[in-house]
This record gives structure tokens, sequence and C-alpha cells, in this order.
């Protein structure tokens, strides 16, 4: 019964279609990510991207009307799907099941052409798990997008040599720095290997036309994000949201070397062992460029300074076609193979979506709705409430903005933890320099009507001593506690 099973559950890879692995995917992509689509959110940055996209719907550039510290085209795709479908949550984290799918398809065809079908097959599969579980990722980051344009530029690299494919990958690339700028030095790296690679074949003419349209291609994208700023002479808030910002706040935010060490070191003990063991042969040109990529990516987190959870997913397509490559030389050279219970012990992985399924249905039944989520019940609740909330302020599950056609008071509260961030002030010339001048201009001038906080947790980050202490001191002072709902506190502010 067992074998009998694992067969059916198998597929043939020999005869696997491309269409047929990317409905694949794409159905798995689905599978684990579709319980999620009824939450308000996954991650507060997911929120804050929709709030910047819905202000460019509305007729306003990114940066004008608020603030967050991406790229444009981060919340482009956002914008898009938002002005498609309108506001919708599943509309938006449906976009995100394809993208996932896309990366995963293209991680899968750059090991088709380096290994099997069956081992490029478990390639697409297991980037699709780790672009959707173990983490706040289960949303649309903006790690998500970048990949989506990154990872098809690198399969066009590899196998395509004509220099109008190198420009489409430029293309992709400039798509990629857009969304996320510490792509740039990946951008980098690939472009100076691209030198080295047509110096070293002797394909001098035919090698500078191709780089030309490669750097073009970059070029092209990072202006086309540029000129609406310089049309409407504004292009100085784009040079410093954009380069200035992020380089600023990657510099205030570093966290201590020591804490690159394990993931670098486990890193390069993997391919030193892949290297030695001849599991890799790094004189083969498309090794050579996954291996620059991946160089990129690492370095983009060094200069960073820190690597949080959600940073991973622009490491795990090019790590996992190393790693999938290497485990099957490793299990052949062995003649090691999988024992078949390991094999429907596989299908336990997506606990996170299991749960999350059994969690919405017993939402359904307990409140008659899927959708769940502080942010999604307290508009609810004040809009039923006819309570005042056009002077809001959301110090958590700010994507309540969104549901009440709302805005932030000011741009530093787009995302709540930004108001602690002054290294990012310039940027959008708040005429406030310090976190507290912002926080005490919202709370004593604008004087926020109806405030929302999250029970039993610090509103800013703990070590932000002096804001937490000032707005706990405040609200006691300055508010009443209307209602609770959920693990949501709602104040009113006293006449």
């Amino acid at each position: 019964m067992l074998d009998s099973l694992i067969h059916k559950l198998t597929p043939n890879y020999t005869n696997l279609k491309h269409w047929t692995v990317f409905g694949i995917l794409s159905a798995v992509s689905f599978f684990v990510r579709f319980p999620f689509f009824f939450r308000d959110y996954v991650d507060r940055d997911e929120s804050t991207f929709i709030l910047m996209a819905q202000s460019w719907v509305d007729g306003n550039l990114p940066y004008t009307e608020l603030w967050d510290l991406k790229p444009p085209i981060a919340f482009l795709f956002f914008a898009v799907v938002i002005y498609l479908f309108g506001k919708s949550f599943l509309a938006i984290r449906f976009a995100g099941v394809i993208i996932v799918a896309l990366t995963a398809f293209f991680t899968y065809r750059i090991t088709e052409n380096l290994s099997s079908k069956k081992v490029a097959f478990w390639a697409g599969i297991i980037c699709v798990a780790l672009q959707s579980m173990f983490g706040s990722i289960q949303g649309v980051m903006s790690e998500h997008i970048c990949m989506v344009f990154l990872v098809p530029a690198v399969y066009i690299i590899i196998l395509k040599k004509q220099w109008y494919w190198l420009g489409f990958a430029g293309v992709l690339m400039g798509m990629a720095i857009m969304v996320k700028l510490n792509m740039a030095y990946t951008v980098l790296f690939v472009g100076v290997y691209l030198i080295y690679h047509f110096v070293k074949e002797k394909k001098y003419l035919g090698g500078s036309v191709a780089i030309a349209a490669y750097g073009l291609g970059v070029i092209a994208i990072v202006v086309l994000t540029w000129l609406p700023y310089y049309l409407n002479g504004i292009q100085e808030l784009w040079w410093k949201s954009v380069v200035i910002a992020p380089l600023d706040y990657a510099e205030a935010s570093q966290n201590s070397i020591f804490k690159l060490v394990p993931p670098f070191v486990l890193i390069g003990a993997f391919l030193f062992f892949a290297w030695k063991q001849k599991y890799l042969d790094f004189k083969k040109t498309p090794i050579q460029l996954l291996l620059i990529t991946l160089l990129g990516v690492l370095y983009a987190f060094f200069k960073g300074g820190r690597i949080n959870s959600h940073y991973l997913i622009q490491l795990y397509p090019i790590l996992l076609v190393f790693i999938v490559i290497v485990s099957s030389g490793f299990f052949t050279r062995l003649k090691l193979k999988l024992p078949k219970v390991l094999l429907l012990l596989l299908l336990l992985i997506p606990a996170e979506s299991y749960l999350e399924y059994y969690r919405i249905v017993r939402h359904k039944i307990e409140r008659g709705s899927f959708h769940n989520g502080e942010g999604i019940t307290v508009p609810q609740y004040l809009l039923e409430n006819e309570i005042d909330t056009k002077n809001i302020l959301f110090l958590e599950y700010h994507i309540g903005y969104w549901l009440l056609n709302e805005k932030p008071p000011t741009k530093a509260a787009t995302h709540p933890s930004n108001i602690c961030k002054p290294e990012m002030f310039a940027a959008y010339n708040n005429p406030r320099n310090t976190a507290m001048e912002e926080l005490q201009y919202i709370m004593e001038y604008l004087r926020p009507k109806t405030l929302v906080t999250r029970k039993d947790r610090l509103i800013f980050d703990e070590k932000q001593t002096e804001p937490n202490n000032y707005i706990d001191a405040y609200i006691e002072s300055h508010y009443e506690l209307l209602n609770t709902i959920d693990d949501a506190k709602i104040y009113r502010l006293l006449e």
C-alpha cells in the first residue's frame, strides 16, 4: 500500500513538460500559501507596501504623500494588483503565489541544465517551500518580488548568448535593484564576471556589445523610475529616498559582524566540501556565474550588517541549485536511497499551513468569516460603532488605514517603527529631527482622536526607551481605553 501511494505521488520526471512543472509548482505554492490569504497581515512590511501602493494608485508618486524604505518597483507590484482588482487581500496573496511559483520554476530550469530533471524538480519544490514557510513570509515580501526578476535574469545569462538576451537580463536585473537596492552588489558582481568571461574567451567585440546591452538594460530601469520625479522637479526626493536613505539605514542598523559568521562559515564549508569532493565543477561557466551571484547576495548581507529571516529569500534559489546537485551526487556516489517513509514525511513539512487551515475554518465557524486579524476586526468595530477615524493613529495593525480609506498622520508614521528611525528623516525633508520630536508632534499637535496599539507589548522596539516611556505616559494621561478587540487596544482621546 505504501509503495502504491508513493508511486502515485511520484511524477514521471523524464516526460515532464515545462508547463506541467510550472503547474505543479503553482499548485504546491497555492496549497501552502492559500490559508494565509485571509490574514490581515503576516509581516508588517507587507502592510506598508500596500499603503504605499494605494497612495500611488490614488495619484501620488511614492515618497510624496507616504514614505517607506524601498525602491519604487516594490510598491509598483502592489499598485498594479490594487489598480486591477481593488482592495483585495486575496488578489495580492494570489499574485504572491504566482511569483513564488515563477521563481521556483526558473530555479528548476537552471538546475535542469546542470543536472537531471528529477534533481531540478525537487529544487523547484524546495524553493517553493523555503519561500513560503518558516517565519513571516507567507505574505508578499519585497524579497519575493526581487527574486522573480533576479532568478530569470541568471537563467538567461547562463543559457542565452545573444547580446539582446543579455540586454533583457539587464532589464530584469534593473527591476531587481529597484525592488531591493542591495541587489546592486549582485548585479555589479555579475557584470564584472561577464567582462572577465568575454575577455577570457577573447570575444572582445561581441562581448563588448553584450556587456553594453546588459549595463544599458540595468540603467534603463533605474532611469525610468527616476524620470517621473525629474519631470515633476522632485528628483532629489528620488535620490534621497532610493539611494541615500537605504545606505544611511544600513549604517545605523548594523549588528555585530560576529552574528554573520555562522551562516557565512556554513555556506563556505559547504562550497569547499562540494569543490573538494568534485560534486561541483567550478571550472564550468554556469557554476561560476551561480557562485558569483551567490557571493553578491552574501556581500549585500555583509554590507547591511544583518540577516533577518525574510532576507534569506534572496539566498535560497541560487544556493538551492548547489545543494540539490551536491546532495544528488552524494547519494549517487554512496549508492544511498531515501527511505520511502521519509518521502511521506515530506508531507508534514507544511505544518504551518495545516495549522492555518484549521484556524481559518474555526474562525469561519465562530465568527462567520475566513478573514481574520486585528487589522480587519478593528476597522470593522470602528465603522460599526461610528467611531471617528478621520484622525486615527495605528501604532500596530496599520493595514487598518487601508480598510478605513484613511492615511497615516505623517510620512514617518507610514510604518509605525519609522517614527523611531530619525536617520531616514532627511530623505523626505521631515521638519522634525529626532524620534521624540516626531512623536511629540503627532501626539501633542495632531492629537489623534483614536489610537490603536497591541495588548501587552511595547509600542516601539525595546531599545527605544525614551519613546516607549513617553507614549505609555501620554496614553495614560490623555486617553481612555475604549475597547479591546482580540489583541488590539483601542483608545479615545479625552476631551
